[in-house]
């Protein structure tokens, strides 16, 4: 079974969607539009009639409602039906990480969501104080949301030092498969471009592609030769 992404162009890169069950990492630099992306997975679910879940670290219910609305996706209106949207607060990291220990892989359990959107599993590793603890912890909620059987995202920063890992060097090392989201200039202006790194069991595009963030969301042209 596949799971749409929702992002045109793309699927055709991975033979037609994410594996279901697959966790996948969309990993990129400020700007590139990952938490487009995430929103982007969340919207096409929520289209197929799926549950969905969107973890967020960085907005709030609202800030995230009216994000959706500017490209056309009325979150809104699936709430609490089809759509939980939970605000951690990465400042208040006891709190959270209480959270995500506890009432988290719970609430994964009892809605049943079919897509888990994080944004940013990032922002999550840097409220433990240690790497084993930020491995332990990454390890414990991949198992946890694969277990529920929600084909997950998670979005995370770019490495300066590494231009194809994530800050943290792990999620990519947990998740299935890896979306690398970067910039090159080009004709005096920054052009985003997209890579899919690794995705396992299945046949993937190995083409570097550009891709836009139009008023509906990312668009990978696909059939496009790289600059």
């Amino acid at each position: 079974m596949r799971v749409s992404t929702g992002i045109e162009g793309l699927d055709d890169m991975i033979d037609g969607g994410f594996p279901e069950g697959h966790s996948v990492a969309v990993i990129g630099s400020f700007g590139t539009g990952k938490t487009t992306f995430a929103m982007q997975f969340i919207w096409e679910g929520l289209q197929r009639g799926e549950k969905c879940i969107f973890l967020s670290l960085e907005e709030d219910e609202d800030s995230i409602v009216e994000t959706a609305r500017t490209f056309g996706w009325d979150f809104e209106s699936y709430l609490d039906e089809k759509l939980l949207i939970i605000k951690l607060e990465p400042e208040d990291a006891g709190t959270s990480i209480k959270r995500l220990e506890g009432e988290i892989p719970e609430m994964i359990r009892e809605f049943e969501a079919k897509r888990i959107a994080i944004d940013s599993v990032s922002l999550i590793t840097m409220m433990f104080r240690t790497e084993e603890d930020r491995r332990k912890y990454l390890f414990t909620l991949s198992k946890s949301i694969k277990e529920s059987g929600a084909t997950a995202l998670y979005t995370a920063e770019i490495d300066p030092h590494n231009p194809q890992g994530s800050r943290d060097g792990l999620v990519e090392y947990v998740v299935d498969g890896v979306i690398l989201l970067t910039l090159v200039e080009y004709n005096n202006a920054m052009r985003p471009i997209l890579r899919v790194l690794k995705m396992r069991r299945t046949r993937h595009s190995r083409e570097v592609k550009p891709y836009e963030i139009t008023e509906h969301g990312l668009v990978v042209m696909s059939e496009s030769a790289m600059l």
